[in-house]
């Protein structure tokens, strides 16, 4: 176990504890809130900053991002509620964190989707199994989007939040007819397409710079690959330096939220983390289960193998690192190492069920904040919109801010129902990492079972072939 691997280990008990702390502090604040504890207020004040030291203390020793980005949470609502005046003030650091994140989508999408056609234009090759596998992703990702989008429209999680007046000025009409749907598609000048942040035009620019990446020389398509190749790596790193603001971001998002519009405003944010976490709920029971039931699969043996790679998915807000222990637990479900070494790391950018569900769900709450009326017609663009971008930025940090702020800015929403959502995203994050993590085990189970080769035994290791003659 690496260094960095056993940083981000965490200690059941520590954490459980951890919970409980943050469990009975809300209670507490809760009772005081309702009448049913009479405390005195700069008593209740005082407890509340000493818990708070209490969890920056355990972040502290853990030195994990997740961990520091849940005490932040708790650290700007208490900012936002005992010094409103100061919080409105940390707006500023929310604003920040959406700004770099707009700079890395165009290189980023760019870079992954050219070296994801050019690098790998071979796929064709895969037959069979690359298409079975393709058209189980949309398929399945189509779904998702529409379970997001449904349940938004029931909850309507966005609906009655207090507008900022100016941003409402700046709200442009949204609906549009088909032809300019169909023109806004393509980028008349790319450097145009990346200013104004239209992320479709940057993905339409990307594929068929890619294709004609492939049409060229051998000697030509290496050196722009390797630019593409080494662009892409430093824009991973660049992300990865940017997320270690996330911390100052959601405090500030937080604090600013409540300091503003008084803890009513948290009603609508949990509104949305139940709404999320109910209609990820009924994907997994009316969507993933049936397909299990359907293709033939063992249910309870299929569950048993997902827990552990699903729970560290859920516990760590990472599918990467999840992404061996779910190779390995799908190997030893029955699953051939050929398809779980093409299946799982295609549907880690092909087939990211969670994200995408959150992304449609997200996207209409950003509307309904800012009192926007979108038809179902503009609804459906958008859907086939979050269907493509949402491609391009797979295995990054915070990846879905980065689609959900491009969709704003392609049908003229404004951003800052999306500066509220940041306060939030860690706990959404859990849950929708969760799911891609589930749903790309499963989707490697399915096309075993098509190909008809599920529980055929794998080639075993040189390792356990050594330990075997031995």
């Amino acid at each position: 176990m690496t260094t960095e691997q056993a940083n981000q280990k965490v200690n059941p008990l520590g954490f459980f504890a951890f919970l409980l702390l943050l469990t009975g502090t809300v209670l507490v604040s809760v009772f005081q809130q309702y009448g049913f504890l009479q405390l005195d207020e700069r008593v209740m004040m005082v407890l509340r900053w000493a818990v708070i030291g209490l969890m920056s203390f355990y972040a502290f020793k853990k030195k994990t991002l997740t961990i520091w980005i849940f005490v932040s949470m708790f650290i700007g609502a208490e900012l936002g509620y005992d010094f409103p005046a100061f919080a409105i003030q940390l707006d500023i650091l929310s604003k920040v964190f959406l700004n770099l994140i707009k700079s890395i989508i165009a290189p980023l999408l760019f870079a992954t989707l050219v070296v994801g056609i050019a690098g790998h234009s071979d796929l064709k090759q895969v037959g069979r199994m690359g298409l079975k596998s393709f058209a189980y992703f949309i398929t399945v990702t189509l779904i998702a989007l529409a379970v997001g989008l449904i349940a938004i429209n029931m909850t309507q999680a966005g609906v009655g939040i207090e507008q900022q007046a100016e941003a409402v000025q700046q709200v442009k009409k949204t609906d549009k007819t088909w032809q300019e749907i169909v023109l806004h598609i393509f980028p008349e000048n790319i450097s145009k397409s990346i200013y104004e942040g239209q992320v479709l035009q940057i993905v339409i620019f990307s594929i068929l710079f890619g294709i004609g990446m492939t049409m060229i020389s051998e000697r030509h398509r290496h050196f722009m690959l390797e630019f593409t190749e080494s662009l892409a790596e430093v824009m991973f790193k660049f992300t990865n330096v940017v997320m270690l603001f996330a911390p100052f971001a959601v405090g500030g998002a937080i604090a600013y939220t409540i300091g503003k519009y008084g803890l009513g405003a948290l009603q609508n944010l949990g509104f949305l983390l139940l709404t999320l976490y109910a209609a990820l709920v009924a994907f997994l029971l009316f969507v993933l289960l049936p397909i299990a039931i359907f293709s033939g699969l063992p249910v309870w043996k299929f569950i048993k193998a997902v827990r552990e790679p699903f729970t560290l998915a859920f516990a760590t807000a990472s599918s990467e690192s999840a992404l061996p222990k779910a190779m390995k637990a799908m190997e030893e479900f029955g699953v051939p190492r050929k398809i779980v070494a093409f299946v799982i790391p295609t549907g880690y950018s092909f087939n990211l069920d969670g994200t995408t569900l959150y992304l449609s769900l997200a996207a209409v709450f950003v509307a309904q904040a800012a009192g926007i009326q979108m038809s179902w017609g503009a609804q459906i663009s958008m859907l086939l919109l979050l269907l493509l971008t949402s491609k391009g930025v797979a295995g990054i940090p915070r990846a879905s801010l980065m689609v959900l702020s491009g969709a704003a800015a392609t049908f003229d929403l404004p951003e800052w129902p999306i500066a509220m959502i940041i306060g939030i995203d860690a706990l959404m994050d859990m849950a929708r990492t969760s799911v891609n993590v589930l749903g790309n085990c499963l989707a490697s189970a399915v096309i075993a079972k098509w190909e008809g080769e599920f529980g055929i035994e794998n080639e075993p290791s040189p390792e356990r072939a050594l330990e075997e003659a031995v």
